[in-house]
């Protein structure tokens, strides 16, 4: 990644010094926009599909982790259901996305299939990730995927809510799930070549921006216009979804989304596209977001041996080296982490609630089914979950 500090204040198309960003992404998340997917409402491109699956494929297979976030769902349920104008009343539009839903995921499990990779359905709604419980639980499901080899197809779950049907669009679904997976990078392909510092339709002067800061308010001022009849987004909301994404040090690519071989050109290291660079280093952004909590909820008690594990060697804390829980807690809230002195020497992500917690003190993994009921994480907090506070 490029040196954060130094674009601050870094004009647009000049940020100097920044790397092609996919080159070293290890983990991708890709977000395609309906008029690609259904090539402009007429159903769903067949060869479209093919070909990004083909690139997704070949970049699982050199060792890359990939996630598609595929709009598409109302306009090819609106094609088989025999409707040309896009419906207004909620209850036809969750019809619709309940029935295209159905030919979207097969189309993709077909095509990865053929390539030689798994893929997964995960439906997702805003709430989903905005409870902290059922945000642990998407993101482990999506690791899992990932370690799997498994390409996850997500979509908003547009059958059962109404907020990303009435008003958005799945490039802020994009950015959630960069910011979920902790992404290296998210790709919008889209049917614009990325962003233009004015309609060039409208202002003969308007030039293409190259590389950006995400979250630059001129940007915004610059994006804007309706979403076609298809879909319900626009260049300002990539704009949004890069700005969101930056908040957990993930840059954004805008890119067309037929230019041949998008996906793998931009992992060569070539410049397609409208780059918007986050400012803030990947980790930085998680650890200093956990930091930042001035109250949580609870706090556990940790051995000298636990310390040493999670201080000295940059270990995740077992619940083994866990002698007390203190305050009630839910599974993936923020809780403090204090040594047998009463300081607190780290915070992260509760895998557990205060009562399980509680349960599971000095005891190993192999206990928790049967002290629990069921078998989850091995780890109270996670060392990617876990901040250090006193070293």
């Amino acid at each position: 990644m490029a040196d954060v500090g130094s674009l601050a204040t870094a004009p647009i198309n000049d940020l100097s010094g920044v790397p092609p960003v996919v080159r070293s992404a290890r983990r991708i998340v890709v977000k395609v926009g309906s008029s690609l997917v259904t090539n402009e409402g007429r159903g769903l491109d067949e060869a479209a599909i093919g070909h990004w699956s083909q690139q997704l494929a070949a970049l699982v297979q050199d060792g890359r982790e990939l996630i598609m976030v595929s709009s598409g769902a109302v306009a090819e349920g609106m094609k088989r259901l025999g409707w040309a104008n896009r419906p207004k009343e909620i209850n036809e539009l969750q019809a619709a996305a309940a029935v295209g839903q159905m030919g979207l995921v097969q189309m993709y499990e077909t095509k990865l299939r053929e390539c030689g990779v798994g893929s997964a359905q995960v439906l997702l709604t805003h709430a989903d990730l905005a409870d902290r419980e059922r945000y642990l639980n998407a993101r482990s499901t999506l690791l899992t995927l990932l370690q799997l080899g498994v390409v996850p197809v997500i979509n908003e779950n547009d059958t059962v809510v109404n907020d990303e049907i009435k008003f958005g669009d799945n490039d802020t679904l994009g950015a959630l799930v960069a910011n979920l997976v902790e992404a290296d990078v998210l790709i919008i392909l889209t049917d614009q070549k990325g962003l233009y510092t004015a309609d060039p339709r409208r202002d003969p002067s308007a030039t293409f921006v190259h590389v950006a800061r995400a979250g630059d308010p001129q940007l915004e001022a610059m994006a804007g216009g309706a979403g076609s009849g298809i879909g319900k987004g626009g260049m300002i909301t990539k704009i949004l979804a890069a700005k969101r994404a930056a908040g957990s040090g993930a840059s954004t690519v805008i890119a067309w989304g037929r230019e041949p071989r998008v996906l793998q050109r931009l992992c060569d290291g070539e410049a397609i596209g409208t780059c918007l660079v986050a400012q803030t280093a990947k980790q930085q952004a998680r650890k200093q977001w956990m930091a930042d909590h001035l109250q949580m909820r609870g706090a556990v008690v940790v051995d000298a041996g636990a310390v040493e594990k999670i201080v000295g060697e940059g270990k995740s804390l077992l619940p083994i080296g866990m002698t007390g829980v203190e305050g009630e807690f839910s599974r993936g809230d923020v809780i403090a982490v204090r040594g047998a002195d009463g300081l607190e020497i780290a915070r992260g992500l509760a895998n557990y609630a205060s009562p399980e917690a509680r349960l599971i003190c000095r005891r190993s993994s192999a206990d928790f089914e049967r002290l629990l009921g069921y078998a989850a994480e091995p780890e109270m907090i996670h060392r990617d979950n876990l901040v250090l506070t006193r070293t």
